[in-house]
């Protein structure tokens, strides 16, 4: 019975994380390119009671495991949906690639979010302050702003009759982009799993196209998570019931002993 306790108990600890992460996921059903997260367990190891000399005669040995454990929240990363926004600085990636921002500690971070700003100096920056990489700075006079599909960052100057360009927008790509760190504000750093970011020209290399004026959305399907959260409950209650009838079995064998 002690056993059975134990192994209840790591169902209803893993199913508690199943549930923060799927409570993670509809925090963030608004949030600009939000990548949800779903929950993989893993059973825990088992312990051998009696295995037969001839294998043939029973060929599957006596095993009662100890449970289960969450074992990964591996993140998706397919396309959100488009919303057309019309801001010059919205800016979208049409499919693989992430934008490359510059840390206040001089290190690199990485985001789908394109709801891109200007500071003070005129240059594009993350709704956090953070800068692009390349840094692109916007000409005071400028009265619009041009982003190719493939990066070109122009601004239309009054009296010249072509706009300049003033930049290129070069995004990252992951070889493994599961393997990346979130950090929060829709960062993500680059580790071991993740491989090293490699940076191209949009439309090449695998890396998707531009599109200004668009934002891509949280891929967060409500219907999916709330069906997972109606699993991840009725697991709950049903290895709490495990852990009753258990206490109630060994309030039985005291009974008998006493």
């Amino acid at each position: 019975m002690l056993r059975a306790m134990q192994s209840a108990a790591t169902g209803m600890s893993a199913q508690e994380k199943c549930i923060s992460v799927i409570a993670n996921n509809l925090a963030n059903v608004n949030t600009p390119a939000f990548k949800s997260q779903s929950a993989t367990f893993e059973d825990l190891f088992y312990e051998t009671f009696f295995v037969k000399e001839n294998v043939e005669e029973d060929p599957a040995p006596l095993q009662i495991g100890h449970g289960t454990k969450l074992s990964a929240t591996p993140r998706n990363f397919s396309q959100g949906e488009l919303e057309e926004t019309g801001a010059p600085l919205d800016i979208m990636i049409l499919g693989d690639g992430f934008f490359k921002v510059v840390m206040p500690d001089g290190s690199y971070a990485y985001t789908r979010d394109g709801s891109f700003k200007l500071s003070g100096e005129g240059r594009i920056i993350t709704s956090q302050g953070f800068p692009i990489e390349p840094e692109i700075f916007i000409p005071e006079d400028a009265t619009n702003i041009i982003i190719s599909p493939e990066g070109l960052v122009s601004a239309v100057i009054p009296d010249e009759v072509e706009p300049d360009e003033i930049g290129e927008i070069l995004p990252a790509k992951f070889l493994n982009p599961q393997g990346l760190e979130a950090i929060g504000s829709n960062l993500y750093k680059p580790t071991q799993n993740s491989g090293d970011p490699y940076d191209g020209v949009p439309g090449i290399d695998g890396i998707g196209l531009l599109s200004q004026g668009y934002l891509e959305r949280s891929n967060v399907s409500v219907v999916d998570q709330m069906v997972h959260m109606i699993l991840a409950q009725r697991a709950y209650e049903i290895n709490s019931k495990v852990i009753t009838t258990a206490d109630r079995m060994l309030a039985l064998a005291n009974a008998i002993v006493r």
